[in-house]
């Protein structure tokens, strides 16, 4: 596998765009506290990841 081809922006902005989604919607779900609890994680690492693709060539 190219090294170039797995570092590409569009599959990542996807990912985390998914991960900052799962992450509003943990904290906005009124049933378990675990989840509410490790929302506010999971929607920092998609903003983090989101920026950090954003820096990311944009590939073939």
């Amino acid at each position: 596998m190219n090294i170039r081809r797995f570092f590409r922006r569009a599959p990542w902005e996807r990912t985390t765009t998914a991960l900052i989604g799962i992450g509003l919607a943990m904290l906005m779900q009124p049933w378990s506290l675990d989840a509410f609890s490790y929302s506010f994680v999971v929607l920092l690492a998609g903003v983090v990841g989101y920026s950090v693709a954003g820096k990311l060539p944009v590939g073939d």
